[in-house]
């Protein structure tokens, strides 16, 4: 295999990469590609489209990194040829566990040398959509008292498909947002920001990156507002979800009216992962994930 050849991530390459993705079997948010797409001014995304793979490369303060989304585990010629690319020593992303064990097996095989590292905070949470649609069960109790609350206290809420007309109502609520906890807090740091802009790039181009959304209205006023986009063809990725906090129950309500109104193809739910933070941890296990998708950095010597 020769040297790959990356060139800038664009919108133009939906069709060809989303033919290897979204069969893949790759649930893994970070393979989404509207948020490729979002967030590619931070990491400055270049991507190669192989005839089976995609191979992603990510450029920080500096410092290159690479994810693959293909189907199993890629073979030591794929290997040879990012060692060559890097130019340096090579690091993956985004392995799942059973993926980094089988590579780090056929790595030995072959003499190269390589060092797992567990990445905790970005394990996803990936859940059935049937469960928070209808918040059944007695582990989801908690929720669904938030929910019953909710419509008790507010019974002429509405629930409507997000579309285009909708976005300054969306820009009003994540103003709100962020302004509740300041422009950079030290605990999100300066990602709120990169966050905001990222949104404005999906609405800019919201068909085109297939997404699809839902909001809660209140006597007029959107009180909240969430949207995703595939990640394979059985799973969706929810990007964004906004809420106004002072509304007891408002994200369990979004979350659950989101998940019933989606198309029955989408069998699981991709919530993203909690960033370390604790707080969204608890939030995001109190929901109770069907997987929880652990992820590897692998360090080649």
């Amino acid at each position: 295999m020769s040297l790959l050849n990356f060139h800038t991530l664009t919108i133009a390459d939906r069709e060809a990469y989303q033919a290897v993705s979204l069969r893949s079997g790759r649930r893994n948010c970070n393979f989404t590609f509207a948020n490729l797409v979002g967030w590619q001014f931070w990491f400055n995304t270049e991507v190669c489209v192989l005839a089976d793979a995609v191979v992603l490369r990510f450029t920080l303060d500096g410092e290159r990194a690479y994810m693959l989304c293909m189907a199993g585990t890629p073979g030591c010629e794929l290997l040879r040829a990012l060692c060559e690319n890097s130019g340096h020593r090579l690091t993956l992303l985004g392995l799942e566990d059973e993926a980094a064990q089988q590579l780090q097996q056929n790595a030995c095989r072959e003499g190269i040398d390589i060092v797992l590292e567990p990445s905790r905070n970005q394990y996803d949470y990936i859940y059935r959509r049937s469960d928070l649609a209808a918040m059944a069960g007695g582990k989801l109790k908690a929720k669904r008292n938030h929910i019953n609350k909710f419509r008790t206290e507010h019974p002429d809420f509405e629930y409507r498909e997000l579309t285009p007309a909708m976005f300054d109502d969306c820009r009003k609520l994540g103003k709100l947002w962020r302004e509740e906890r300041g422009d950079v807090n030290p605990e999100y740091g300066d990602t709120i920001l990169a966050e905001h802009r990222v949104m404005e790039t999906v609405f800019e181009h919201w068909d085109a990156l297939g997404m699809m959304g839902g909001s809660i209205w209140i006597d007029g006023r959107m009180v909240a507002f969430t949207y995703g986009s595939a990640v394979t063809d059985d799973t969706l990725d929810v990007c964004v979800e906004k809420a106004d906090r002072n509304i007891d129950g408002l994200f369990s309500v979004i979350c659950q009216q989101f998940c019933a109104h989606l198309p029955e193809q989408y069998t699981y739910i991709n919530r993203e992962e909690d960033m370390g933070l604790e707080g969204l941890r608890k939030s995001k296990l109190s929901y109770h994930p069907e997987i929880l998708l652990t992820y590897n950095a692998v360090h080649f010597a």
